[in-house]
């Protein structure tokens, strides 16, 4: 069963991609970062290397002869992947083959579209008994 966790009220949806990003792969995990088109993977690439200054996630694309040994893959289709740890969906729709892997993150901007979007998404996990958990990026945390 797929552990789906939906991050909601994101500023700017690849920025919170990319520190979602970040804590995942330092926590050990592999991951896919799924991509509606070819501009929207180059957009997601461009913003985690200049994300933080002081870091470097490593990360490739599906076609990289390094994707099997690179924690952060980004691809455009779900097939032929090295791992099948966490997904991390860019797309507003339901990505097919998603019930393989482990994790599934949604990141839900705050635009209507997007928000009617992720609901449907919702909706439909929970309907397959996917456990779902929501997130609010823009409620105040305690980091002490």
């Amino acid at each position: 069963m797929t552990q789906v966790r939906f991050y909601h009220n994101a500023p700017d949806r690849l920025r919170a991609a990319c520190a979602i990003t970040t804590k995942a792969v330092a926590q050990g995990h592999r991951i896919v970062v799924f991509a509606p088109d070819a501009a929207t993977a180059r957009r997601y690439d461009a913003q985690l290397w200049t994300q933080q200054a002081q870091s470097f996630v490593p990360h490739v694309s599906i076609d990289s002869a390094l994707a099997a040994r690179t924690p952060v893959v980004i691809t455009t289709r779900l097939a032929g992947l090295p791992h099948e740890d966490m997904l991390l969906n860019l797309a507003d729709d339901l990505p097919d083959g998603f019930e393989r892997f482990g994790q599934l993150v949604e990141i839900v901007a705050g635009d209507e579209a997007g928000v009617q979007a992720a609901r449907a998404r919702w909706r439909l996990y929970k309907a397959g008994n996917h456990p779902v958990q929501a997130f609010d990026l823009a409620a105040p945390r305690d980091d002490s």
